[in-house]
């Protein structure tokens, strides 16, 4: 400890360090609990410029200015506040993603206070600064190990899908509306609602329905990521039920549905309401996107920036139609339960909100089915929600701990499925349509007419990761059937 009584007791002022410590810990917080939002090597370069690079220069250049004889009488409380200033500005920024005039406001005139009267102070609170840095670094490495562990080796398919040849290339909008339950769903159990007006409407146009249809997991990221892959990926074998390793990559970029869509010829859409799958800024396989990186925020939860979903559509309408398209559009209603508790109006409240907001989703649904039957009369249309909206619970966390109640299980992970097959003729084999993880491998079949790939469906289970009330773990909560099940996934090596 002898190092530590040193560095206390003489009088160098440190101002790089000063600078360094007021940084470290807001990025290793950051990067420890966000990762999936921040793997990019831009985000890397964003950081170190931002949390490292900038308060360094802060300190540094402040400590040598007020050291002119004008300035040199308040030289000695500059370190303490532009350290202590820096360093929770940068935690309000991790916590909170915005300016907040009040709360930065107090931590300017804290910081003040603190540099005034107790600058003396300031070296042991660079030490804890770099104490808390250490736990932070500890939480990362564990966020790190686990994602190395997790090969891609789930992706690999076990037949030449990735080679399939189209025989029908009509043009294909998927719109995923989030959290929209299935009809066959919503109407008992938790939600209780007639939604016949909507699927009415559908059936005019000559969708069909497939009732029982379910989410094999139980997130956007989670769910999207296997269906894009056609394979199950059990959770990265139980790391987060919400954020998946490496999935917005996966989802917007590395996946074999893309590359199949690519290889047939089509222009790939990426149409969204809000820039959520694009928040890593991962590479893309689509041709077009929305939402162009240099607009996103580097430090955002993605849901405060909205694009209208039929306006986004407009704009690809005038570009030129050289090749068949594949649309891949997300729309954020209905949605979930809140996730925290501080927003939960409770469960009756909280159904009352998402069937407001499941009425709102059907608007827009109608508007942009218009719209693309408009340009497009032989469209295929495809809407496949990701998940079930956790009607029935106080909040979306609360599907963590372990019940056998039938309602709440499906409310987790029933899902809408309704297509409009080109020519109104479904395929014989639509009957296989009963979760996510299947639908692109039984689409693929049936643009090439060959069946050769309904041989290697995957179980059309459903899991999730329960912390509470049984060991933790992954398990599989409705069978291929969709019946209630509570079995444990031994999580192999793919």
């Amino acid at each position: 400890m002898n190092f530590v009584r040193k560095f206390l007791n003489d009088d160098k002022p440190y101002s790089l360090l000063a600078g360094f410590c007021a940084g470290l810990y807001p990025v290793l917080f950051y990067y420890s609990n966000n990762f999936g939002l921040v793997n990019s090597w831009e985000h890397l370069g964003f950081f170190l410029l931002s949390f490292i690079a900038t308060p360094m220069a802060a300190c540094y250049l402040g400590y040598k200015l007020f050291g002119i004889p004008a300035l040199q009488k308040w030289q000695r409380h500059i370190l303490p506040f532009v350290n202590m200033f820096a360093f929770l500005f940068l935690l309000k920024i991790c916590l909170y993603a915005g300016l907040q005039k009040k709360i930065s406001l107090g931590i300017l005139l804290f910081s003040a206070v603190y540099a005034w009267f107790l600058w003396k102070h300031y070296k042991k609170v660079m030490i804890f600064q770099l104490l808390l840095a250490v736990t932070g670094l500890y939480s990362l490495s564990n966020t790190l190990i686990s994602q190395s562990r997790f090969t891609g080796e789930w992706m690999q398919q076990p037949d030449d899908i990735a080679q399939v040849q189209f025989v029908k290339q009509p043009n294909i909008y998927v719109i995923q509306p989030d959290g929209y339950v299935n009809f066959s769903e919503i109407d008992k159990g938790e939600y209780r609602y007639n939604n016949g007006a909507f699927k009415t409407y559908l059936d005019t146009l000559g969708f069909t329905h497939y009732n029982g249809f379910r989410s094999n997991y139980a997130s956007t990221l989670s769910s999207n990521s296997s269906a894009l892959v056609m394979k199950h990926h059990y959770y990265n074998k139980g790391t987060s039920f919400s954020e998946g390793i490496n999935a917005r990559n996966i989802i917007m970029g590395d996946n074999p549905v893309l590359d199949i869509f690519g290889n047939n010829g089509y222009q790939r859409m990426f149409l969204s309401e809000k820039p959520y799958l694009v928040l890593n800024r991962p590479k893309l396989s689509f041709d077009h996107s929305n939402f162009r990186y240099e607009d996103i925020p580097y430090i955002s939860s993605g849901l405060r920036m909205d694009r209208n979903l039929l306006e986004a559509f407009e704009e690809t309408v005038s570009m030129p139609w050289e090749a068949p398209r594949f649309y891949f559009m997300e729309m954020l209603n209905p949605g979930h339960i809140p996730n925290q508790e501080a927003n939960s109006d409770g469960p009756e409240q909280n159904r009352v909100n998402w069937l407001e907001s499941l009425e709102w989703a059907n608007k827009k649904l109608t508007a942009l089915i218009d719209r693309i039957l408009e340009v497009d009369p032989e469209a295929m249309i495809v809407i496949l929600a990701d998940h079930g909206g956790y009607v029935g619970l106080n909040v979306s966390k609360d599907s963590t701990i372990k019940t056998d109640d039938r309602d709440l299980i499906h409310s987790m992970f029933s899902s809408q499925l309704s297509i409009r097959w080109p020519d109104g003729q479904a395929p014989a084999f639509d009957s296989q349509l009963k979760s996510s993880v299947n639908v692109f491998r039984i689409l693929f079949s049936f643009l090439s007419e060959d069946q050769k790939y309904l041989q290697h469906l995957q179980a059309d289970d459903s899991y999730m990761i329960i912390y509470e009330g049984a060991p933790k773990g992954v398990y599989k909560l409705l069978d291929g059937d969709g019946n209630v099940s509570f079995e444990k996934v031994e999580l192999f090596t793919y």
